[in-house]
């Protein structure tokens, strides 16, 4: 069985992360959507919230996994005897940092591969950190997300809010 992990904070998962994974089924027979802990960025979301969310948005996908995982991404992907990590580059910009990182992947696990995907062009241009402030602020971020995380993000805003 082919295994790809798709590792992030989906804090909050977007319309982008999404079409990534829809593109990885395609390629892969089991794709594990892994969230990542991710303390030291302070999530809008718990882990919890986050696995919880990626799960309702991604359960039309049958070949899709989510789980959440605070250890060191090579050995999570040893533990879940996969032969591969997805990565989503946006933008020329994304490049530099995630060959960074998976060159470093590579010299911590020889034998794990990195595939890079890149979203649909209409989707290029979102992102987490982008949502969560458009949110913040009140905007509609519908466009953007599944209605669930509209929904957690508008509750979550409300309480800050008060």
């Amino acid at each position: 069985m082919r295994t790809v992990v798709y590792p992030g904070t989906f804090d909050p998962i977007t319309n982008g992360h999404i079409d990534l994974v829809e593109r990885a089924c395609r390629l892969f027979d089991k794709v594990l959507v892994a969230v990542a802990a991710s303390t030291r960025k302070n999530p809008l979301f718990t882990m919890e919230e986050r696995v919880n969310l990626a799960k309702t948005t991604l359960s039309h996908l049958p070949n899709v996994e989510v789980c959440g995982f605070d250890i060191l991404l090579v050995d999570f992907v040893r533990q879940q005897k996969a032969q591969a990590v997805l990565r989503g580059l946006r933008a020329v910009s994304d490049f530099e940092y995630e060959f960074q990182l998976a060159n470093m992947n590579r010299a911590l696990a020889p034998t794990m591969e990195s595939i890079f995907l890149t979203p649909a062009e209409h989707l290029s241009y979102i992102s987490s950190s982008i949502v969560r402030e458009i949110g913040y602020l009140g905007g509609d971020v519908s466009k953007f997300v599944a209605k669930p995380v509209e929904e957690a993000l508008k509750k979550r805003f409300q309480k800050n809010n008060l």
